[in-house]
């Protein structure tokens, strides 16, 4: 059984799990070349996987066999456990509880794609729409906080599959990089009355030097604090707090902006490996009109040294002006 600890001097709770050194590698260490599939994840390979927990099957086809566009399988590695309480307890002055939580794997077409941007918008619409799904699912369980999901690109983002997949973790306590967020939002919104996030789609839609894509309902943005190079975000125009309320008629046009926002990523730099995370308001958290729900897209194009580790002050060599404007010339994406 994995457990969750908390670091007694910061708060932050880190999941050891043990199990999860089990799991095979795609890659090999050195110059690791694609295979183009099959693999688990390719369709008539279901065996291999989990049985599904969720499909987009069209025709109505049987769960764990052909004919599906896109679905869940439980991780065969996870980090939490599904099964158990939580038992919370201490050891000495340290605090720990049972890793148990849900760990989920968004297999993102049948076909062994190496990105989700070959998909067209309607295969990005239905990966989104299972998103939405298992964290509505995933919510009604009383012992679950917080629904992380996301998306590992390439071996150097720290994927170990290449079939083109994203992840679903959930966890029983809110991260603290979450609860940082939802913090400094409250405290805007107390003093302002305003959601943090509305005012920065309204500022950065009218000044427009870090807009990488202005759609109707949705911007993709270069943050002004930028974290890493070429680090960009997409937010609804709307002030809306979760992702798992999102109404069908937002999805296609999410599914194109987030598709276009990764296309122009890869033409412009190759390619290059990134994470992609989901942050919502927590399961936990109740009504909480100061928090909105955004993407985060990190190319893996520069690396955390010591100096990011050690302070926690991150050095982007690349402005974000500069590269919202790189990312807004992109052609043909």
């Amino acid at each position: 059984m994995p457990e969750l600890r908390k670091d007694p001097v910061v708060g932050r709770w880190v999941i050891v799990a043990s199990e999860r050194a089990q799991r095979p590698n795609d890659y090999r260490a050195t110059a690791p070349a694609l295979r183009n599939g099959p693999c688990a994840f390719c369709e008539g390979h279901e065996e291999a996987t989990p049985n599904e927990i969720l499909a987009i099957r069209p025709g109505g086809t049987r769960p764990n066999a052909k004919g599906w566009q896109a679905r869940v399988v439980p991780n065969k590695f996870p980090a939490l456990r599904i099964e158990g309480g939580l038992d919370k307890r201490g050891n000495g002055i340290y605090d720990l509880m049972n890793g148990v939580g849900a760990h989920e794997v968004v297999i993102e077409a049948p076909q062994h794609l190496l990105s989700i941007t070959e998909l067209p918008v309607s295969g990005v619409r239905n990966v989104l729409w299972l998103f939405r799904e298992r964290m509505a699912d995933l919510k009604r369980d009383q012992r679950f906080a917080y629904a992380m999901v996301f998306k590992n690109q390439g071996e150097a983002a720290g994927a170990s599959m290449e079939h083109s997949h994203s992840q679903i973790l959930v966890t029983p306590i809110v991260p603290l990089l979450v609860e940082e967020e939802m913090r400094g939002a409250k405290q805007f919104y107390d003093f302002r009355d305003r959601c943090i996030f509305c005012d920065i789609v309204e500022q950065e839609s009218r000044l427009q030097e870090r807009l990488v894509l202005d759609e109707k309902n949705f911007v993709a943005i270069a943050p002004f604090a930028s974290r890493f190079a070429f680090e960009t975000w997409i937010l609804p125009r709307t002030h809306l707090g979760r992702f798992e309320e999102i109404p069908d008629t937002l999805l296609t046009e999410l599914a194109q902006v987030l598709r276009t926002t990764l296309r122009r990523i890869e033409q412009a730099l190759a390619s290059p490996a990134y994470n992609m995370v989901l942050h919502s308001t927590p399961f936990s958290s109740g009504n909480a009109p100061w928090y909105h729900w955004h993407i985060e897209i990190i190319p893996r194009v520069t690396r955390v040294a010591g100096f990011e580790w050690g302070s926690g002050f991150y050095i982007n060599t690349v402005p974000p002006e500069d590269a919202a404007k790189f990312l807004r010339e992109v052609r043909d994406a």
